[in-house]
């Protein structure tokens, strides 16, 4: 029976997309409001579309037509259109049908679609964003499949249903082809849907950063205000496209703003031609009117750069709604507001469209940062840092970034040629599993460095409108090392990174050579490579007598040493007539006569003009010269193509180190990357007879999702977690309860002696500095006597909630645990137990699900880990057995979303097998999966 609820209008159906020319289209149910838009629609379609979707001519649709397309039950009948400026572009609908195709109702779980795209928006893949949200809806009305009847020459429709992914079967009867589409997301459609999404949002961002035409709007009349800085920006700059200066209160009359010599122009209305991007900025009041008459003249996108959004508040958040909202529904993006500006340095087009006062060198560092002011210090140190050495591909300061993220500029960067290495500064991640899913598909080619601000404060900062992430800063940390990003603390560590991987090749491995002239220093690289977890061997002294001439002998020497990866050259001022020229040369000659491809990093301490003269652009005369990089080989890295040899220098050990070491794990998490690891099948699995329990406890328990709070999760009886648990090869060490003495002894006979005792009260759980355990205990005698014992230390028994248990063998006590947070998905998490994980935090983290690589590097990346491998000649204990636990923990949540949580605690690893002591899960409705959702942009 159909609830009333179900025949509301569903305002989650509504939805924003980018399509395929990176323009943006609004996709919402059909509505009887919507009868004219429909006519109007229907006018501007071809005869031949019309024939393609009626199978016969069609001129026009009849009032009864009218009606049955715009009247929909949301159950069994639905329509969805796209908009763009309000209008329909393109209409899909489906209708229920019966075994013998006539119109049905639940529970038939079959339906007719039918698609109808106006012609001037046909290619850019309109109708196959359509079917992934008209899919979504059938699947949540429980109709799993889609029959579609297409004419042989309505070629460009077939391929929509054929190139979707989706299992289908096709015949051809009656002149017609049929088509029925299995609707159950496969990793074929999951693949082409983010293909998809990743052509559209890169493209997308294309349309902002490689504009033909760009108005800036809010031009003030006399110099000075953030508009006429841009517009001098964009001049000063080279920008090669055309330049427009809009600005309300221009006269009449005024063609030519003067001295800059653009046209001027009232509104940009009466630009004629196209404006591919406006840069707005006028205050924020006025800023609706702008981007109304933005859309009407067809502008692309929008640099907003006003303030007084939801970093002012309740009123702002609200503006800022609206704002993306009508930028949206005339097909535009925004970055911003209170955005600083982009930047793009090649060379076919040198745009400089931000408050930067000029281009930076063209180069291939990409770079986004939420903050305006970050943004600037990033620019202006890597400008006095990088001369020659490093320059900027891109650059975006995204401001409140209430549309355009740092996902859609990853999706970008992915596959754009100019950029070898990306910088990003977050204050926020609003879409974690994405962020984490666009990361690692990123750093399999490039490097991502990551430094996030608002570690610790645990809300987004004012003005970002994303949903904040429950999960703390440590296990965001080691999430993002799972995708492959390096993560650094500082901004000046951002800028180190950025500077050593842009400029040399990746390390082969962690050993460091290290030689210079000064033996302090070179102790002080020895110990920070130590520190960073790096393999340095000795350092060679060259002493303080060291001319230009010894260095390069040297660095010659460590280069060709098989037994290193990487040459750190300290140096220090020396006695003599030598230039720091004539050091920058001999080393660049050292490197450019090399025969292998390692990175090099120079620290010197005070010596003025070295780093400069490391960096400058010409190439120093050698007898040999750099091989180019295998382009089949993983590590191969930006430096490695034939170019100028220039070699970054740090003013300090320790950041030259933790810069290449920094790298160091890169490069290994790279090696690593091209053969991925394997989530495991095991047979003794029953992923069906699991979900067959998870149903009847559901159900059981009333767990029903909460309007506001979201599901409500219940905790598992220990016999109901066990059983669950044995469903997926896990066994709990059996405990029975034990309110009285007698039960005590009743159950350690049952169990078979020895035993141990231990309180379950919660405020006693896992408290062992409480002394509340007494293990091996042999007979009734010292049974009954730890029962005295611990009943007059910790209370009555029904406060206490004492358990016998069967005795595991000695080991190392660990704990697993997994729990889904809603934005970053499920997350599985490890460490010893007690006070390693609870005080000092000494846990890993990692996504579900989790391959036997990552099972075998989380539990080798706590602190705490060499208590598993032998710690001053203890036994090692079964570190297999243990990563296999962590794997069968990863499949019980990833096969159930329902599992929201699981804890095993503790977790005995034995020299021989794990032993589990004490387990719970918590069950919920499964929270929606936005990942395996139909392409969208965030709600605002």
């Amino acid at each position: 029976m159909q609830t009333p609820s179900e025949h509301a209008y569903p305002t989650h159906w509504e939805a924003d997309v980018v399509l395929r020319d990176g323009g943006t289209a609004q996709i919402r149910p059909i509505t009887p409001d919507d009868a004219q838009r429909l006519v109007s629609f229907y006018e501007q379609v071809s005869d031949e579309s019309k024939y393609y979707r009626f199978f016969a001519p069609y001129p026009r649709l009849s009032d009864r037509d009218v009606h049955r397309f715009t009247h929909h039950d949301y159950v069994d009948r639905v329509g969805l259109a796209a908009t763009v400026g309000g209008e329909f572009i393109a209409t899909v609908r489906y209708d229920r049908i019966g075994p013998r195709g006539l119109p049905s109702s639940g529970p038939a779980d079959e339906a007719e679609v039918a698609f109808l795209v106006q012609d001037a928006h046909q290619g850019r893949g309109v109708a196959s964003a359509l079917l992934e949200h008209i899919a979504a809806v059938a699947r949540e009305r429980s109709i799993r499949r889609f029959a579609a009847e297409v004419l042989p020459a309505n070629t460009k429709m077939i391929k929509v249903f054929t190139d979707a992914g989706y299992t289908q079967k096709r015949s051809f009867e009656d002149g017609v082809v049929r088509l029925e589409l299995d609707l159950e997301p496969t990793d074929r459609s999951l693949a082409v849907q983010r293909a998809r999404e990743q052509r559209a949002e890169a493209r997308s961002v294309h349309r902002l950063i490689a504009p033909g035409s760009v108005a800036v709007i809010g031009t003030g009349r006399e110099p000075g205000g953030m508009g006429r800085t841009v517009l001098r920006n964009l001049l000063a700059g080279g920008f090669t496209g055309r330049v427009h200066a809009v600005n309300r209160a221009f006269p009449e009359g005024l063609s030519r703003l003067q001295p800059e010599g653009v046209p001027a122009h009232r509104s940009v209305l009466g630009i004629d031609g196209p404006v591919d991007l406006a840069v707005v900025a006028v205050p924020a009041e006025q800023v609706p009117s702008v981007v109304a008459e933005c859309g009407e003249h067809g502008v692309q996108g929008l640099v907003v750069l006003a303030a007084g959004y939801a970093e002012s508040g309740a009123d702002g958040r609200d503006r800022q709604r609206e704002l993306v909202r009508q930028a949206r529904s005339y097909g535009m993006r925004i970055i911003g507001p209170n955005a600083f500006g982009l930047i793009n340095t090649a060379p076919g087009v040198r745009l400089n469209a931000s408050l930067a006062p000029e281009l930076p060198s063209a180069g291939r560092l990409g770079l986004f940062s939420q903050s305006g002011a970050i943004g600037i210090a990033l620019l202006s140190g890597l400008h006095r840092r990088a001369a020659g050495l490093v320059g900027i591909s891109t650059f975006v300061s995204a401001g409140n970034r209430a549309d355009v993220s740092g996902n859609d500029f990853l999706q970008y960067w992915h596959d754009d040629p100019d950029t070898d290495v990306v910088l990003m500064y977050l204050e926020s991640i609003g879409n974690p599993r994405k962020f984490t899913r666009l990361a690692r598909r990123t750093a399999a080619l490039k490097p991502v460095v990551v430094v996030k601000g608002a570690r610790h404060g645990g809300a987004a900062p004012t003005g970002h409108a994303v949903p904040t992430t429950r999960i703390p800063d440590a296990t965001v940390s080691d999430l993002l090392r799972q995708a492959g990003v390096i993560r650094v603390d500082t901004v000046t560590e951002l800028a180190d990174a950025g500077l050593l991987l842009a400029s040399q090749p990746l390390p082969a491995g962690p050993r460091v050579a290290i030689l210079g002239n000064s033996e302090s220093l070179a102790l002080l690289t020895y110990d920070a490579c130590l520190t960073d977890g790096l393999r340095p061997q000795p350092p060679y002294d060259l002493t303080t007598a060291a001319e230009p001439a010894d260095f390069r002998a040297a660095l010659l020497d460590a280069l060709a040493d098989e037994e290193c990866d990487a040459v750190v050259v300290t140096a220090i001022p020396w006695v003599g007539d030598a230039s720091a020229a004539d050091l920058a040369a001999a080393l660049r000659q050292a490197v450019a006569a090399s025969a292998s491809t390692k990175p090099v990093t120079v620290v010197h301490l005070e010596i003025p003009g070295l780093a400069e003269a490391l960096a400058a652009e010409e190439r120093p005369p050698a007898a040999g010269s750099t091989p180019a990089a295998d382009p089949a080989d993983p590590v191969g890295g930006p430096a490695c193509r034939p170019s100028a040899v220039r070699i970054p220098a740090y003013p300090a050990a320790e950041r030259a180190v933790r810069a290449l070491a920094e790298a160091a794990r890169y490069a290994r998490w790279r090696r690593q990357a091209a053969e991925p690891g394997r989530v495991p099948e095991y047979e003794d699995i029953d992923e069906a007879g699991a979900a067959a329990d998870i149903d009847v406890l559901l159900a059981a328990h009333g767990a029903t999702p909460a309007p506001l709070t979201g599901p409500r999760a219940v905790t598992l009886s220990a016999a109901d977690t066990q059983r669950l648990l044995a469903r997926y090869g896990i066994a709990v060490l059996p405990a029975l309860p034990a309110p009285d003495p007698e039960s005590a002894v009743r159950a350690a006979h049952r169990l078979g002696f020895p035993v141990a005792l231990k309180p379950t009260a919660p405020h006693l759980r896992h408290r062992a500095d409480l002394g509340g355990v007494r293990l091996d205990l042999g007979g009734e005698a010292e049974l009954l006597r730890a029962y005295g014992e611990l009943t007059e230390l910790l209370g009555k028994p029904e406060e206490t909630r004492f358990v016998v248990q069967s005795m595991a063998p000695r080991g190392v006590d660990t704990v697993v645990r997994a729990a889904i947070d809603p934005a970053a998905g499920a997350v599985l998490s490890f460490g010893l137990a007690g006070a390693p994980s609870l005080l000092l935090g000494d846990t890993a983290h990692r996504l579900v699900p989790v391959t036997d690589r990552d099972a075998a590097e989380q539990i080798r990346s706590i602190r705490t880990a060499p208590l598993l491998f032998g710690w001053r000649g203890t036994t090692p204990v079964d570190t297999r057995a243990l990563e296999e636990l962590l794997l069968r923990v990863s499949r019980l949540v990833d096969d159930h979303p329902e599992a929201v949580g699981a804890d095993l605690e503790p977790v005995i690893v034995a020299p021989h097998g794990v032993h589990v002591l004490g387990a719970s899960i918590r069950l919920a409705p499964p929270p929606a999966r936005t990942d395996l959702g139909p392409r969208s942009l965030p709600v605002v």
